[in-house]
């Protein structure tokens, strides 16, 4: 009998603290009727999820296969012996009458076009929850919310901890003017208090001037963003998977072209992008936490190459490395992957550290 209690004082407990961590606002809140409603409605959504353009499984062999070579065959060097080389700009005086990047690791990043300044899936904190999950390289977590400027377009690809970060999006809200997300992500973002006025969510292949005659605020004719397809999918950690949507996106100003590529593995879509866009200035390219039980969810290097000769733009930047070990590569692989390509095929690859200000 003794016994028997001590289990059951240890399950109420297990299920008392699991209730707790679960009402964190970083998990988010169940979706409301009306955005539902938008979601169900999209020719994206099917079988009571959103669908890849093209069939997608998400992994190639089943987990207890990928847990136990893993277990068997553990990966080497996935995180640096040193601290990585990382410069710590102002950026709150960088001049907005030229066109620069910013990186800040991984999908991180802030950019100026045309004046304007937009920021990508910032990760800039490391609280609960994400901190249990992911622990940044030494040197690569030297910027804060504080550290930002006036943002007048945050951008998000999607809900993954690794893009939509609670910590740092409660700490930005008074910095940021407009928001632009894909179907479905706005509801975290109202959660955290962000208001539904200044946040344009957007399906793939709308764009912000749809929205603009929905009396959104981002009416400036000159520049315009479209909502993009990826490969990938969606879910923050239970329930059901593919619920909200993924994107990349084309941020086009004053003739300029910039594409935010986001998450996902090689397909059509980037002969698409530019058959539809013509060639862009600067293309951001997912290069890293890539595997080959995961090759149709992230960006092999094979996939990779084929991505930037479709896309033929000017320059290229490759993002989703360098700060965190989230799959079994080598840490340094996606640097010289990213090299090989450009050496081999006259690429104008833009290699800097992490907070280099880059002119584009």
């Amino acid at each position: 009998m003794k016994t028997l209690l001590i289990i059951l004082a240890v399950v109420a407990v297990v299920a008392i603290t699991a209730m707790l961590v679960l009402r964190h606002p970083a998990f988010g809140r169940r979706m409301s009727a009306e955005r539902k409603a938008r979601i169900e409605a999209s020719p994206n959504y099917r079988d009571g999820m959103f669908q890849n353009e093209e069939p997608t499984p998400q992994f190639s062999r089943s987990m207890p296969a990928m847990l136990w070579d893993f277990i068997v065959n553990p990966p080497k060097d996935r995180t640096p012996k040193e601290p990585l080389p990382a410069v710590k700009t102002d950026l709150k005086n960088l001049p907005t009458d030229r066109d620069w990047l910013v990186w800040f690791g991984h999908s991180s990043y802030l950019f100026c076009l045309n004046g304007k300044r937009y920021l990508v899936d910032p990760l800039l904190k490391m609280e609960f929850p994400p901190s249990v999950m992911m622990k940044p390289f030494a040197g690569t977590d030297i910027y804060t919310p504080d550290d930002m400027p006036d943002i007048d377009v945050l951008i998000i690809t999607h809900e993954h901890w690794d893009h939509l970060d609670y910590a740092t999006l409660r700490d930005l809200r008074p910095k940021v003017k407009h928001v632009v997300c894909p179907l479905g992500v706005a509801e975290y973002l109202e959660y955290w208090h962000y208001d539904k006025s200044i946040i344009t969510e957007l399906d793939w292949y709308d764009h912000t001037a749809q929205a603009d005659r929905k009396n959104c605020q981002m009416s400036n004719v000159q520049c315009q963003i479209t909502c993009l397809p990826t490969r990938h999918f969606s879910n923050r950690l239970l329930g059901a998977r593919n619920q909200t949507l993924w994107a990349a996106f084309m941020v086009e100003d004053a003739g300029r072209k910039v594409y935010v590529g986001g998450d996902g593995g090689y397909d059509g879509r980037f002969k698409r992008v530019r058959e539809q866009f013509g060639q862009v200035d600067l293309a951001l390219l997912e290069n890293g936490q890539y595997n080959n039980d995961w090759p149709l969810i992230h960006s092999t290097p094979e996939g990779l190459e084929h991505a930037i000769m479709d896309l033929q733009a000017k320059a290229v930047f490759t993002v989703h490395h360098d700060k965190f070990a989230l799959a079994k590569h080598p840490w340094s692989e996606p640097d010289s992957v990213a090299r090989s390509i450009a050496e081999r095929n006259a690429i104008h690859l833009l290699d800097q550290p992490i907070g280099t200000v880059i002119y584009f």
